[in-house]
């Protein structure tokens, strides 16, 4: 008899639920409205209804609690997304299914969907970076994703500003964290309020953001080591960015320490929009 499992990418515009084989091979997916929990979550226990599942892999947009010693693991936590702060997640998937789940964040699902079927494949570590409204940071290390009394929050490490950048910064806790710098409404505002998508590729606001992303780049590689640094997200759909940061990342990091070709160590997402769905699946194969 095949077996099933049940994936969940939670994110804070649509849910994607699906249910594969174990194989990968998808049985059936679908795009659920984040709204309200009521009407979301009815939504995706009506799905998980019509399939027998052996477990079922969630990845969610945050910050959530991942700590097993916490009463409120298991919950979203500290979100501005309406209705969803103190939300008792798993604890509502599980009293309707009981079955292992796994717990994570969204870009936790999406690096390790990375490492074992994407970019990184083969390797024993990376580190996946989603560049869009906010920016995130999922980190998995020989084989395991990465989290402890929290989860990592790579999107807010403080930057040394760019010489020539005069913008306050977005993000209403640090102004110029990584995310207040180079996420798309901090480009967008730098610009004056024009859409990253129609800035000039040749403009030099993207040497700020490369500027910014490579020195991302360069603090991770001096903490963690990884052996892939992976972009996703709408921002890093802008080709002209990569040769950028692996040049600013080589006059940054000053030869300081060895990496992997530039080339192939900096790179961009390989499962694009499935990387977390890929990731939820195989984490509930684990769990099972």
């Amino acid at each position: 008899m095949t077996k099933l499992y049940g994936a969940i990418e939670a994110g804070g515009t649509k849910f994607i639920c699906a249910v594969a084989d174990e194989n990968l091979n998808i049985v059936e997916r679908v795009s659920i409205p984040t709204t309200v929990p009521e009407e979301t979550m009815n939504d995706v226990f009506k799905f998980f209804e019509k399939h027998e599942v052996q477990a079922i892999g969630i990845a969610s947009f945050g910050p959530i609690d991942v700590n097993r010693k916490s009463s409120t693991y298991g919950y979203i936590t500290n979100t501005p997304k309406p209705g969803w702060k103190n939300y008792n997640f798993l604890g509502e998937m599980k009293k309707r299914f009981d079955v292992p789940y796994a717990w994570t964040t969204d870009v936790n699902g999406a690096a390790y969907g990375e490492l074992k079927k994407g970019a990184a494949l083969g390797k024993d570590s990376c580190v996946y970076l989603t560049v869009g409204t906010g920016i995130g940071g999922g980190v998995v290390i020989n084989g395991k994703v990465i989290e402890g009394y929290g989860h990592p929050e790579i999107g807010h490490i403080i930057m040394r500003r760019h010489p020539d950048d005069k913008y306050e910064g977005k993000c209403p806790f640090h102004h110029d964290c990584l995310e207040g710098l180079a996420a798309g409404p901090a480009i967008e505002a730098r610009q004056g309020g024009v859409k990253a998508y129609d800035i000039p590729k040749d403009d030099k606001a993207w040497k700020i953001v490369a500027y910014y992303l490579a020195q991302a780049c360069v603090d991770l590689t001096l903490t963690l080591s990884p052996e892939k640094i992976i972009f996703g997200g709408g921002v890093s759909k802008q080709e002209q960015l990569f040769p950028m940061i692996r040049e600013s990342f080589k006059k940054q990091m000053n030869d300081y320490v060895p990496t992997p070709d530039l080339d192939d160590y900096i790179v961009h997402v390989e499962l694009g929009d499935d990387a977390g769905i890929t990731g939820c699946f195989l984490l509930a194969m684990e769990a099972e």
